[in-house]
């Protein structure tokens, strides 16, 4: 990994989604990856990722809403363009927390319950 890199967790997730939905989405996402060294999801669900940022020991960032229609993601879900109007959450959380010039290490992955999803990008630290 390259000196002032972050590696940022993105995260989607359904409402009701809990921390072992969030663990599971973490843990198949970041298989092969370098630590992930921030966490960032919508800002309206910042508070039900507090916990796992707790849990690690993670800065957690809050994307605005409309922040994140403007990034491209590499997968598009019928779910998240109906309800955020961007093809994944949990990519465009990543990518919009790594900053310009950030990128994605791989597409989000589904937890086993398939209530979160998690995306892993890299950018550099501000």
């Amino acid at each position: 990994m390259e000196r002032g890199a972050v590696i940022v967790a993105g995260f989607g997730f359904r409402s009701g989604a809990g921390l072992s939905s969030l663990r599971g989405a973490l843990a198949r996402a970041q298989q092969g990856q370098p630590p992930v060294t921030h966490l960032a999801t919508v800002q309206d669900k910042v508070a039900a990722l507090v916990p796992l940022a707790e849990a690690l020991g993670l800065p957690l960032t809050g994307v605005a809403p409309e922040a994140l229609a403007a990034v491209p993601t590499a997968t598009r879900s019928v779910a998240s363009l109906a309800a955020r109007d961007v093809g994944s959450v949990a990519e465009a959380s990543a990518l919009a927390g790594a900053g310009a010039g950030g990128r994605l290490l791989g597409p989000r992955h589904i937890s086993p319950d398939r209530m979160a999803t998690c995306a892993i990008a890299q950018g550099s630290s501000t």
